[in-house]
């Protein structure tokens, strides 16, 4: 991505914000924020860079609020595991890139593979070293002996992506661990996972006072906690405890649900529904997971979480798309599969999914009035489309039909010259 002495104006384009279509507008950009959206720019000054958007949608880059940069779609945690930490962080930085050539310019860590792959390809993309997504960088996963992460001999955590802590003391130790390496999150894993066998997905593996004391010490150096939470007591430990970010929540109760909605500007819920849903339709098959099987394990959790999601939906909570890509069935490159499933399954409205990828996004990313539109002052984070995907959300899962992706002013991918320049001054 090179520099840019004038403005960008990018003429003749269709605006969505806010997952509204506001019409045919030029967007005029200087450094690395938008300065105007305008109906007509003019022919700008000497200069300036003039681009003819004719016929092409222009929306703010996508959030995937469930990430795993170092996730390498293995379809188990070993291959993770057995993999060097050199060859570990070529891979992740492919994935970064990945992430933003599909159009998505904000991510949620949502774990590491290793100690500080998460913290080392945060820095490397804030420092123009590596092309990626604006990224909130995570470490492994604490959870507690015994859990999803904890399947070896000897409570050696699977794949490395997990920290074993038990009571409140070893739960200190390790949070501090992580704010050490700098991450901007701590992700708890508070229930089971189906797929390692045990414990399963409606069980609750941690306890309050271990729960109360990951949110005090990640909250004395300003970091946000986030937990795999899929069982009804885990979300029950997150709304105790003030857990904002909550992943999963497919088996949620009916209590936890009414406080959900009483409470809905205080947390973000991200169902995560490509890991599971994917291993229901069969997707996993190719890789020693046959459909009954998948269906036995998950297809009470799809229809549970379907369910309550639709019920938050309705009443205003904020649920995010992030479907726990980088696992063999449901791989990295394919992240827009997530805003099919918000209409197909959970009753959003296009312009609706497009809105909780967008404007939540930049909510969740802590940087609200920066991130997630295209308005005078947020950050150039955009996306160019050969289409108008409120028509038709699937077009955001073919990479040709995002035409050009831009962050911070600068494009990533430039639409094709073959569009055209639009003459300025000279």
């Amino acid at each position: 991505m090179g520099s840019q002495a004038g403005s960008i104006i990018l003429k003749h384009a269709n605006i969505i914000d806010e997952g509204r279509c506001m019409g045919q507008a030029d967007i005029v950009i200087k450094k690395d924020r938008i300065a105007a959206v305008m109906p007509d720019a003019g022919p700008g000054e000497v200069g300036d860079d003039l681009l003819d958007c004719s016929g092409l949608t222009i929306m703010s880059g996508l959030c995937d609020a469930h990430a795993h940069l170092s996730w390498i779609d293995s379809a188990d945690f070993n291959s993770i595991d057995s993999l060097p930490v050199e060859e570990h962080m070529l891979r992740t930085a492919d994935n970064a890139r990945t992430y933003l050539d599909a159009g998505y310019t904000m991510c949620v860590g949502a774990a590491a593979a290793k100690l500080r792959l998460d913290v080392a390809i945060r820095n490397a993309i804030d420092a123009g070293q590596v092309p990626g997504p604006r990224y909130l960088a995570n470490g492994p996963e604490i959870s507690s002996t015994g859990s999803y992460i904890d399947q070896l001999p000897e409570s050696r955590p699977v794949a490395e992506f997990g920290l074993i802590a038990d009571g409140p003391d070893q739960v200190r130790k390790q949070v501090r661990r992580l704010l050490k390496q700098r991450v901007d999150l701590i992700k708890l894993g508070l229930s089971g996972e189906e797929i390692v066998g045990r414990p399963a997905s409606g069980q609750t593996i941690m306890d309050d006072d271990e729960v109360e004391m990951a949110v005090t010490e990640a909250g004395r150096m300003g970091v946000r906690v986030c937990a795999h939470a899929r069982s009804a007591g885990a979300v029950r430990l997150c709304l105790d405890h003030n857990v904002p970010i909550i992943y999963h929540a497919s088996f949620v109760d009916e209590k936890s649900m009414d406080e959900l909605v009483r409470r809905r500007d205080e947390f973000f819920v991200v169902p995560s529904l490509a890991f599971i849903y994917r291993l229901v339709e069969g997707d996993g098959e190719p890789f020693g997971m046959p459909k009954a099987v998948a269906q036995h394990l998950y297809q009470a959790e799809v229809d549970a979480a379907v369910a309550a999601m639709r019920r938050l939906k309705r009443e205003g909570v904020r649920i995010l798309p992030g479907g726990d890509y980088g696992f063999a069935w449901c791989p990295h490159g394919t992240y827009a599969r997530d805003l099919e499933y918000f209409v197909d399954l959970l009753d959003f409205t296009p312009g609706e999914a497009l809105a909780a990828a967008t404007v939540l996004g930049g909510e969740i990313m802590g940087r609200p009035n920066d991130l997630g539109r295209v308005a005078p002052g947020y950050l150039a984070d955009l996306i160019l489309i050969d289409s108008d995907p409120i028509s038709d959300i699937k077009i955001l899962q073919e990479r040709e039909r995002i035409v050009g992706v831009m962050k911070g002013g600068q494009f990533f991918r430039r639409p094709s010259s073959q569009r055209g320049e639009v003459q300025g001054k000279q």
